[in-house]
């Protein structure tokens, strides 16, 4: 079974957000919270597989949650499920650690196959937040490529930095399998060096930093 845990201030959208989840057969909502400092307490408590998380909370909102979720041993994924798509809120997810950025009008069966996705370690986003991340980063000038960023990369292998552009074109570890010639198991081994090697915690950073990188 996969463990959520749902974050939301909103009684009536955590509500929602547990029927939709009860009629997968594989996964269980083990706690709901109201903020973030409640779901840190309940994510100590129950040890969740994966956090459906609302930005705009009382107390202590979901992006602070995400970053002192992701400082933890063994983390659980997070998925962000806001009502507002802003550019920044975005970008302040998915480096804060989040694996996933959907908003709630996302179709129930695509809210449970984010679950599954991100609970598989592939990411997941919206298809609108995915266009509106792409033109955001289209419209950098190369001017503003951090210097730190074009060190971390150029410290790669020539093989590492195949696998961090698989996996800045979105390719699920099958896919850079396939296309790179190489097992999955190989696939798995050569993200968990890019994860060091990046100072990354997900595949979504991996994107993020290749495609501000001017290399996707």
């Amino acid at each position: 079974m996969i463990k959520v845990l749902i974050v939301d201030d909103d009684a009536l959208v955590r509500a929602g957000l547990v029927m939709i989840l009860g009629g997968a057969a594989d996964i269980e909502v083990v706690a709901e919270a109201g903020d973030g400092r409640e779901c840190m307490k309940l994510v100590a408590e129950h040890r969740p597989d994966v956090v459906l998380m609302d930005i705009r909370m009382p107390r202590m909102d979901g992006l602070e949650a995400t970053a002192l979720i992701e400082q933890q041993p063994s983390p659980p994924k997070v998925i962000v499920l806001t009502t507002f798509d802003a550019d920044d809120d975005v970008s302040r997810a998915l480096r804060a650690g989040a694996s996933g950025f959907l908003l709630k009008d996302t179709p129930p069966p695509t809210i449970v196959d984010a679950v599954h996705k991100v609970h598989e370690g592939e990411p997941m986003l919206s298809p609108k937040v995915t266009a509106r991340l792409m033109r955001r980063i289209a419209d950098e000038t190369p001017n503003e490529a951090d210097a730190a960023r074009e060190s971390l990369l150029s410290a790669l292998s020539e093989r590492e930095l195949e696998v961090a552009l698989a996996v800045g074109r979105g390719l699920s570890n099958a896919e850079i399998a396939t296309g790179l010639h190489m097992s999955v198991a190989t696939v798995k081994a050569h993200i968990s060096r890019l994860f060091t090697k990046l100072d990354a915690t997900n595949r979504v950073q991996i994107a993020i930093l290749v495609h501000d990188a001017g290399l996707v």
